[in-house]
């Protein structure tokens, strides 16, 4: 697994920086919210999107837009495991 930008990666940044200026500062999204608003089709095809969307929100994390967190507190982008939200960084 590699944080190598491709074509899509622009769209799925710019999709969960979208979603978190349409809510209050202290608010999370899911990745999959991410997911779905990049999604072109009305099927579950999103689903494909998750690590991209994953992997997006950890570059964001690096250049410290946002934050990754686990239960609330975040977390090392790197060792996150199981599910994750995503914040403005703080």
């Amino acid at each position: 697994m590699t944080d190598i930008e491709g074509p899509e990666d622009g769209r799925l940044e710019r999709a969960i920086l979208e979603l978190l200026d349409r809510r209050g500062p202290a608010a999370t999204i899911c990745p999959s919210d991410a997911a779905r608003a990049a999604y072109a089709g009305d099927d579950d095809g999103w689903r494909a999107l998750m690590e991209p969307v994953r992997r997006a929100a950890r570059r964001l994390a690096a250049a410290g837009e946002v934050e990754i967190t686990q239960g609330g507190r975040p977390v090392e982008p790197a060792e996150a495991r199981g599910p994750i939200r995503i914040r403005r960084a703080r």
